[in-house]
Order: C-alpha cells, then structure tokens, then sequence
C-alpha cells in the first residue's frame, strides 16, 4: 500500500494528473484509452490567388467517416486577411483515440466573400493525415505540402504545420483588460499615428510560438484601450502558471504586412501576483520593446511604449457538466416541419417516408440522435412535441404550432413517445404550408421567459425542416428576443434543399441583426443532416448517429454555460429526485397557453392524410 504523499506512479495518456478526466479503474470493464488534443495551425508560401492583393486563407478540417468512408466536416478556422503566411487563432480540439486510425484533411481556402459555400472561395491547397501522426510529433509539429489545383497547383513550396498538444482539464479562467500608452506612430514614416492590435501567444517545448488570442485593430490610436476579454487557462497555457507567453503589439496594414511596435514576456503566475499587488485603479505597466530597433539604436533606446494590464482576474468557472451535476436540467423540445415539400409519406422519395420494412426516415433519425442523449439530462423525461405547416383535424385549419401527439397535452413520454406521436400526426394531418419558424420560436420561448432567474431549467429547441424559411424576417426577430433566455436552438435540416437562411441564423462568426435589433448571444446551431447521410432510398441509406449527434449539440455546453455567466449563476446544488408530476408542474405547463382543441384522429371530415 502506498504511504501518503507518495508517487502515484504511471499515468496514462489524457490522466492530466490532479487536473485530468481520468476513467476510474473498474475491474472486468473495458475502457478505450482516449485524450483530449488541441490541434494549431500555421501555413507557409500559401500561393496567391488574389490580383492586386494576397491571399485572405482559412483552413477547414475534416475527419473520415471510418464506416462510410466520406469525409466529414468537422470545423473551420477564422479568415486572415492579406497573408501568405497564415498563423490560425482558431484552435481544433479533438478526441485522440489510440486504437483507432483517425484520417484528417486539411483543406485551405482564398475567401472570396461571406459566403458559407466552400465552392465560392478560391482552393488552395490540401492535406491528409492521421490524428496519429500529428500526434507523433506533438511540440514539433507535423509539415506536409498543400497539394493544390489549377491556379495553386504550380506552387511547390506552400506547405502546412499542424502541431499538437495534450489538453489537461482546468476550470479557471483569465480575465484582462489592456491598454497601451505612447506607442510608436508607424504609419507615414513615423509622422502619422498607427493602427495597434495586440496578439498573445504561448510558448512551444521547440522555441516556437503558438497564436492563441488577438485584439479587435483601433485605427488611428498611440493609445488604444482593448476590450476586456476572458481566456481559459486552458487554451492560454494549458493549466501550467509558469508557461511563458508573448504579448505583442503591431500595427495594422491593409496589404498584410503588419509593422511591428514592441513587445514583452511574462506569464500568468506574474499577472495574477501583479494583479492581486496593484490596488484597483491602478494597472500593472510593461515596456513593449521591439529588438529590431534596440540593435538599431543600443542604449538610446527605451522603449515602444507602454502595456497597462488595467485589471487581470484569475477565478474557477463553472463548466456545463458542474451545471448538470447539480440541478440543473434539460429541457428538450421537437418541432417538425409538415409542410407538403417534404414529399407525400406513401412515396419512397418522400422525406417523411413511411417505409415498411422500419427503416429510419431522416426525421426519425434526427430525432433520435439528439433525443437519444438529450434525455439523459431531464429526469422525468417528459418531452413537449410539437408540428408546424400542416391542416389538422377536425377542420383541416392550417397550423403552424400544433401537439404532435394531437391532444391537448404536448407532452410525450421520451423518445419512443416522440416517435410514436409523430407517426400519428403523420398519419392524421394534411402536409400543407408555408415553413414558418417564429410561431414554434415564440412557443417555446413563452415558458423560458419564465426562468430568467431560476437556473433549474434550460431550455433546447430542436427544430427539424426540410426547406427554406417563409417568414426569415419573423424568425429573424424571435431569435433576437430569445436570446436574452435560458434557450437554444437546434435546426436540422433534412433533405437537398437550399439552406442558405440557416447559415444567417447561426451566426457563429457575428452575432445575428435584424431591423437595427442585435442578438445578445448565439443561440442558434444549424446543421445539415445531408453530410452525414450515404446511399439512396430508404434501403440504402446509413448515416452516423454519433457524429450527427455531436455535430448537433456541440454547441449546447458552451451556450448554456454562457448564459449562465451573463446571469451571473452559479450551480444550484443537487435537489432530491422530484416525485413524477402532473403535468400542470411541469415546468412547461400547456395550461398557460390555448392548446389546440383535443379530437379523435378519426373524425368525420377530418382532411385525407396527404393530397
């Protein structure tokens, strides 16, 4: 028996020690030894595709499917403007599985606009590797050539360096606010101003630099005040204190080549201990040096300004899993589109196909790959179901926020409840139109509304269509104002249709607009089902639950946790299990709205189920 204090000994990869997620040992059990890797990117002699500028490169990564053999997308990096020499913010965090050849493509881009179509940007180079490999050569980092096509492919020398590191769990965070004071003017040989943004880096075991946050560029400005941010420890040193990391001021250039201003070295053990000694008011002040023009002038020279670390906070943050260990739960709505665009359900090409022999139609699918784990985190799962776009008994009036289950009680008893109240609509209901969001939008949002300051519920909107939104504008608007509540929404789109909207409603790289109003947080996550489908007809089609899965509630932890901080929440600590309710306690409580009136499916007159 171990004395206390003493070695634990080996630990195996993905432990992270004190910090890590380490499986417990469980005798006769099998555990598949995993660990969580950060991938960065960094390209060199990207070729130029633009004519009177360089290249504006951002990297997508995919990850092949091992079943199907597609290639699925995974992530993509931010774009940096006018560079040939791209070093990514972005960050791709992975699960490395050691018994499992993990295939990656690298695939860079000249971006040619907003577009979220990959085919309006200018390709520039691709390559494929394993997660193995990049793993082999972690600090060192793993460099390949981008092998390009037509314009791109006459360059030789553009090549790509992915380098990877082992994550160790950590739940504190970083909070800075800088500004800088008398900095060197750059622009028009020093008798202008210059145009500052700071980049922080982190250091590499082989002498290299690793991008991990950069600043907002303020034009015109010898003394820019940043706003504030918070970093994970995480991300910014991988939970060691002592790692030393590079703050450096530059300024901007609109051709790419940014004039550098100075620089400095520290780390986050110095920030903390000089935040915790200068009292609030003051900051703690770093000269920015730049060597080039210290070897230039020798002792003449001071300094290129000055950094002020204005106030610097190190704290524990809640992550999702401490939210969902103590109280706080789930609570998982569907909404399905029954619009006539999906096809009739007797047909083989119709979305909603009713196939004989049991095969998954691509609603059902969704439905379970989200259902399947959603549940997991609501303890009585009763989940409310609801439709929009069909005719529905008794008098065929066009709905867009009806009952799946076609009574007055929304709720369905987990999954197999949801699956069986959707056959019933699908069988009872006239697929009509238009594709109208808002109306389910505003449902769900009605009852969230109610739990502003409560963090015992949060709520998840699963919306699953075939086409194009009608009323974008109104959606637009309900998002906006259910952005302030403890709600997200899931879309998924099923089918080949255009889904050109959805991309303006997850706005991952701005928040959504819309009238002069703006969203006070992401809360959309969109995803089309087509790139995790193979094959043709119902026979024949196979998908991959657990990448749909993970690609369709990716965001949800981050969200949540999100919201939780604006409200400034902490977790609310386990409650007793709740004894089953009635549905008037349940936290969606379909007695503080008008419910459609309860019928039989059978009634006389009702309209045919599809014509």
């Amino acid at each position: 028996m171990n004395a206390v204090g003493a070695s634990t000994g080996w630990q195996p990869p993905g432990s992270g020690g004190a910090h890590g997620n380490q499986n417990s040992f469980t005798p006769g059990q099998a555990v598949e030894p995993t660990s969580t890797v950060e991938l960065s990117i960094r390209c060199r002699d990207l070729a130029d595709m633009d004519v009177f500028s360089k290249s504006d490169p951002f990297c997508v990564l995919y990850m092949k499917d091992s079943k199907s053999g597609q290639w699925l997308c995974l992530d993509k990096t931010e774009t940096i403007d006018n560079t040939l020499e791209p070093h990514f913010e972005k960050k791709f965090v992975l699960q490395y599985k050691f018994e499992e050849r993990q295939l990656l493509r690298f695939d860079v881009y000249d971006s040619d606009g907003n577009s979220n179509n990959l085919e309006d940007h200018d390709f520039i180079g691709s390559m494929e590797c394993s997660l193995g490999e990049v793993v082999a050569h972690q600090g060192k980092g793993l460099t390949r050539h981008l092998l390009g096509s037509g314009k791109s492919a006459r360059n030789k020398e553009q090549s790509i360096t992915i380098t990877s590191e082992e994550l160790i769990s950590n739940k504190e965070f970083l909070s800075l606010n800088l500004s800088a004071k008398s900095l060197d003017a750059k622009d028009w040989w020093g008798w202008g101003s210059s145009d500052p943004f700071l980049t922080i880096s982190k250091a590499g075991e082989y002498g290299q630099w690793t991008v991990v946050h950069r600043t907002e560029v303020l034009k015109r400005n010898l003394n820019p005040d940043w706003q504030p941010f918070t970093l994970s420890i995480t991300s910014l040193c991988n939970a060691d204190h002592q790692r030393t990391l590079k703050f450096s001021v530059d300024d901007w250039n609109l051709n790419g080549t940014h004039s550098h201003i100075g620089e400095f070295t520290t780390n986050v053990a110095e920030l903390v201990e000089g935040g915790l000694k200068t009292s609030r008011g003051s900051a703690q002040i770093f000269p920015l040096i730049s060597q080039k023009k210290k070897s230039k002038k020798g002792d003449k020279y001071r300094n290129s300004g000055f950094l002020h670390v204005n106030y610097c906070i190190l704290e524990l943050q809640p992550t999702f899993l401490d939210y969902i260990s103590n109280g706080t739960e789930l609570s998982f709505t569907v909404a399905i589109d029954f619009t006539a665009s999906n096809g009739n359900p007797q047909d083989p090409r119709s979305l909603h196909y009713n196939d004989p022999t049991g095969a998954p139609n691509q609603y059902i699918t969704a439905i379970k790959a989200v259902g399947e784990i959603i549940q997991d985190y609501d303890s009585d799962k009763m989940f409310p179901a609801l439709g929009f776009g069909a005719r529905i008994p008794p008098d065929g009036k066009v709905s867009h926020e009806f009952f799946l289950n076609l009574t007055g009680d929304p709720y369905c008893s987990g999954v197999d409840g949801i699956l069986a109240a959707y056959h019933q609509s699908l069988h009872n209901v006239q697929l009509y139109g238009p594709t109208n969001f808002a109306p389910v939008i505003n449902h769900v949002a009605k009852f969230a509304r109610a739990y502003q300051q409560d963090p015992s519920n949060y709520f998840v909107l699963l919306i699953i269509t075939d086409g194009v939104i009608t009323d974008l504008d109104a959606t637009k608007n309900a998002v906006i104002h259910a952005s302030g509540l403890p709600l997200s929404i899931i879309i998924v789109g099923v089918g080949s249709e255009d889904f050109s909207a959805m991309d303006e409603l997850d706005s991952d790289d701005s928040l959504l607009t819309n009238n002069g109003r703006t969203a006070q947080r992401d809360i959309v996550q969109f995803v089309e089902m087509q790139k995790f489908i193979s094959g043709s007809g119902s026979h024949y089609v196979t998908w991959n639950k657990d990448l749909l899965a993970r690609e369709v509630l990716f965001e949800i932890p981050e969200q949540l946790v999100g919201y939780m901080k604006t409200k400034k929440f902490k977790p609310i600590g386990k409650r007793p299990a709740r004894p089953t309710q009635t549905n008037s306690q349940l936290p969606y409580n379909p007695s503080a709205q008008s419910p459609p009136p309860g019928y039989a499916p059978s009634v006389p007159g009702a309209p045919p189920p599809y014509s």
